[in-house]
């Protein structure tokens, strides 16, 4: 009796942390099943047996293939002078199990997963494997819930804008995409340029800008020449994106 009062109290506390949750993430999910679906590992499915319990894998399958197209199609949407091979390259990075685990961590997942006493004294709540898996998961019920439209709404506000801020920069080679650019628009080649050699040598701040035919297309700096002309073709890249509208 006493441990059916337990699991009770339980079951309780976790329907609240799910209704807390939806509240903060702005989304409510006609079927709360499919939520709490999204968040039971298969070793609490295990250890409870008497109720009927689905785990997450299926759904995780399914936010795997949604979550590829989602970000496929921000990318493609918002690079258009990015080639195949550049595109692939950055939603590899984006999609991979290191930044789920970031975005599952950022948004509190850990806490609400469903878990198996074993997997919980062994450290599961924040094991990464664990974590990616929920939010692809979380994707799937999400989608099967209210559709591709929630889905977009809810990378908006969790995923996309980290992607914008450049938090993914490290595989984009700005510079092969502005000279594809260059080459295939306007003719010619962009011309890289230190302006200024700021601060002291182990701690360098280098500032530069692209031009072409004369006419500066953007300016950046980083903390070597390198890492400027970078962020200077993506600024060039970004201004002639506005022009272009």
């Amino acid at each position: 009796m006493k441990k059916l009062n337990r699991e009770h109290r339980y079951s309780e506390r976790k329907d609240m942390e799910f209704k807390q949750f939806q509240d903060t993430m702005g989304i409510r999910f006609q079927n709360d099943s499919l939520l709490k679906q999204a968040f039971t590992h298969s070793s609490y499915v295990n250890e409870h047996r008497r109720k009927p319990h689905e785990d997450n894998e299926r759904l995780e399958f399914l936010g795997d293939a949604v979550l590829e197209l989602t970000v496929s199609q921000f990318l493609y949407k918002t690079y258009p002078v990015m080639s195949e091979g550049e595109l692939t390259k950055l939603r590899a990075a984006v999609v991979c199990e290191p930044s789920l685990v970031t975005f599952a961590n950022e948004l509190e997942f850990g806490r609400l997963i469903l878990l198996g006493k074993g997997e919980e004294m062994t450290g599961g709540r924040m094991r990464p494997a664990l974590l990616a898996d929920v939010f692809e998961a979380f994707i799937g019920a999400l989608y099967l819930d209210q559709g591709m439209e929630s889905v977009i709404r809810f990378l908006e506000r969790a995923v996309f804008p980290k992607i914008s801020a450049g938090a993914f920069s490290h595989v984009m080679d700005f510079k092969s995409q502005l000279q594809e650019y260059v080459q295939r628009e306007l003719k010619g080649s962009p011309a890289y340029r230190v302006l200024e050699e700021k601060g002291p040598a182990h701690n360098k701040e280098f500032i530069t800008e692209v031009s072409l035919n004369g006419t500066i297309l953007g300016t950046g700096s980083g903390r070597s020449k390198k890492e400027a002309e970078q962020f200077a073709a993506r600024m060039a890249l970004e201004n002639m994106k506005e022009q272009s509208k």
